[in-house]
């Protein structure tokens, strides 16, 4: 028996899906990750810590992502946050000195240790995620998007979904990512991009590149793998 197929839509004024990012500057795909899309499961099930068994379950099924924008219109562009961290504390505050970044050895930093930092978001973007899960697991992962046991969020705590977000379970991709059109079109919103897992022969139909996001290992010490996938975009007049 085949694994069916639940649709998630994702909806909110700010969305962030980084993939390598690290230090000070947190970029965002223009697309959900399926470390993203699986922490949110997570999070909806109450799941925390490394979650290996769960994720490993996870990580060979399909995943496709249907980006929407509006009939008429361009999508907004990034929106860029510059947050400073560890800075306006009272160093002779024992309290207060434990915000403070500091040296691996645990010394004071150059500079007083201030981190200056740059956050980047996705502004009013729509997507559609047709998820493959464990047929076993269906109802449990259905149940728990409906009543999620922690928030979900797109990316980070800031992100807060504007709609909802489980669409229901289908037998096949295509059936999930028909009912994805039939709320596109209710949204008056039109497909833009799809991002789909690589097949061969997708050269010839979209740009195929590497992403380093389907999560091993959740926790402290995350760890992630390689996946390729296939962006198809769709002009205005199609």
């Amino acid at each position: 028996m085949s694994n069916p197929f639940i649709l998630l839509w994702l909806e909110a004024p700010l969305q962030s899906w980084g993939a390598d990012s690290r230090f000070g500057r947190r970029d965002t795909l223009d697309f959900p990750t399926k470390s993203g899309l699986l922490g949110l499961l997570c999070c909806a099930l109450g799941a925390g810590g490394e979650q290996r068994e769960l994720l490993a379950e996870m990580a060979p099924l399909r995943q496709t992502v249907l980006a929407f924008q509006r009939e008429r219109g361009e999508r907004p562009p990034l929106l860029r946050d510059f947050q400073m961290v560890g800075s306006g504390y009272d160093e002779k505050d024992k309290w207060e000195t434990l915000l403070i970044p500091k040296k691996r050895d645990g010394g004071g930093a150059v500079g007083g240790g201030t981190k200056m930092t740059y956050r980047y978001y996705l502004q009013e973007a729509t997507f559609a995620t047709a998820l493959e899960v464990p047929a076993a697991r269906a109802e449990e992962f259905a149940e728990a998007l409906k009543a999620p046991v922690w928030d979900i969020y797109f990316g980070r705590k800031c992100c807060a979904p504007t709609d909802l977000v489980f669409r229901g379970e289908f037998d096949s991709e295509a059936a999930a990512l028909e009912a994805a059109s039939s709320i596109a079109k209710e949204k008056s919103l039109r497909e833009a991009f799809r991002v789909r897992d690589y097949a061969p022969g997708d050269q010839s139909e979209g740009e195929v590149v590497a992403l380093n996001d389907v999560p091993v290992q959740f926790g402290t010490r995350k760890k992630y793998r390689e996946r390729r996938v296939t962006i198809i975009h769709y002009s205005d007049e199609e």
